[in-house]
């Protein structure tokens, strides 16, 4: 029997010839992530762990991205930031991208892939669960806490279960109108949010490597809404293509077997996918968007690490361009270089960014900013009753401030055109189909 990508990555940083799903072993970690929410109880961990004055297992493996609260003037946020920031500069790591200066970068799991950190046949991990995104690089990638994290911050290994896999294969051509959100939704739904609690989530066929980077991104991302280890999908030369643009640093690319055991497969016709929105209060309460146009929303709000990379903004603006939004909506880069692509890139000699501010919306700064809440000062946050169609991964009761605010996911074309209108809509109406 052979193996799985995933039980490939992690036989080779185990230094064993083959690993099953089930089996418990060491493994070397390439990268370990961390942030300003979860940095600073991983940090105090490590120096109880291993010594107020211990140094951690390699200054240049460590990527320290603040990105939650950041643009805020709450002093709880900005005591976090002055932690990791003491933390970075005596431990003199390499990466940390440090907020209010230069080298900020944005929200981490669209940075990480931005600056290079991410290749395939690597192990990755971070304390935010949303680390699975790497996965679409074709490595392993996964959130793990804060007490692991500071063991990996001093030793560089790692204590595994080998997960098992889920196969969900995608035949034939994805509709224009379909983007990463509604396929990762289609299958959080079939699945439902535990579906694949400690399991990793393979995507493949056709319409996958058809995809670019930034929507397996997407795929990948939510594959812990369904309680998954991890979301993988097997490189190729568009992942080449991507990582060898940002770095040079040497990888290996590894594949599952045809004989690789899977505990479920799926698989699905491409070619009738529509729209999808995930219905209040879980990523698995799914529906067409064509079926909930009488659901009236007061807010719509694009970006996030799901839903605010630069793929995400060009195909809001294909539907805002010369249209005026309806209800606030919200406009948050997830990094410093999307935010620039919001000037550089253009449909029809207008910016991105033009289209936006003259549909009437709110730009923010590029960071989580109400994905995660945050502080009453956070740009976007909910409050009250309001009713949310938003881009992000997550509609938990208060997951986006308030606790009364029912929050609607969807891809970036089903939040622009449900923007236009008031009312979930599907984007086709807008899109010419």
């Amino acid at each position: 029997m052979g193996m799985t990508i995933v039980e490939k990555i992690l036989a080779k940083h185990a230094n064993k010839e083959k690993v099953t799903p089930g089996e418990n072993v060491w493994i070397d970690v390439d990268l370990l992530m961390t942030h300003d929410v979860t940095g600073p109880g991983t940090m105090a961990i490590f120096r109880e762990k291993f010594g107020e004055n211990a140094k951690v297992w390699d200054r240049e493996k460590i990527v320290l991205v603040p990105d939650h609260y950041i643009f805020t003037k709450n002093e709880h946020a900005m005591r976090n930031l002055e932690y990791v920031k003491n933390f970075a500069k005596e431990q003199d790591l390499k990466y940390f991208y440090e907020p209010f200066t230069e080298t900020y970068k944005g929200v981490c799991h669209v940075a990480l892939a931005q600056e290079g950190h991410v290749r395939p046949g690597e192990v990755l991990f971070g304390t935010d669960s949303h680390t699975c995104t790497a996965g679409a690089f074709g490595q392993f990638a996964s959130g793990i806490g804060n007490t692991d994290a500071a063991f990996v911050m001093g030793t560089g290994k790692l204590w595994v279960k080998v997960p098992e896999t889920i196969r969900f294969t995608f035949n034939g051509k994805i509709p224009d109108y379909v983007m990463g959100k509604d396929i990762v939704l289609k299958t959080i739904g079939d699945i439902g949010f535990d579906g694949a609690t400690y399991k990793c989530m393979q995507y493949d066929g056709d319409a996958i490597r058809n995809l670019g980077m930034e929507d397996r991104m997407t795929i990948c991302n939510m594959a812990i809404e369904a309680g998954g280890k991890c979301g993988i999908i097997e490189p190729d030369e568009k992942t080449v293509e991507y990582v060898t643009e940002k770095t040079d640093i040497p990888f290996e690319m590894l594949y599952s077997d045809e004989d690789a055991n899977y505990c479920l497969t799926k698989v699905y016709d491409a070619t009738k996918l529509e729209p999808i929105v995930a219905r209040p209060f879980s990523p698995d309460n799914i529906e067409l968007a064509k079926n909930l146009k009488d659901v009236k929303i007061d807010r719509a709000y694009i970006g996030s690490c799901t839903g605010g990379k630069t793929t995400d903004f060009f195909a809001a603006a294909k539907v805002l361009k010369g249209r005026k939004v309806a209800i606030d909506t919200f406009i948050v880069p997830a990094t410093k270089k999307v935010d620039k692509a919001l000037d550089s890139i253009k449909i029809g000699g207008e910016s991105l960014r033009e289209i936006f501010i003259n549909a009437g919306c709110k730009i923010g700064p590029p960071s989580c900013a109400a994905c995660l809440g945050g502080p009453i000062d956070t740009f976007g946050r909910t409050h009250n009753k309001e009713v949310v169609i938003s881009t992000t991964n997550r509609n938990f009761p208060g997951r986006m401030g308030s606790l009364d605010a029912p929050i609607y996911l969807a891809s970036p074309y089903t939040a622009a055109a449900t923007a236009v209108t008031g009312y979930i809509t599907d984007p086709r109406e807008f899109l010419g189909y």
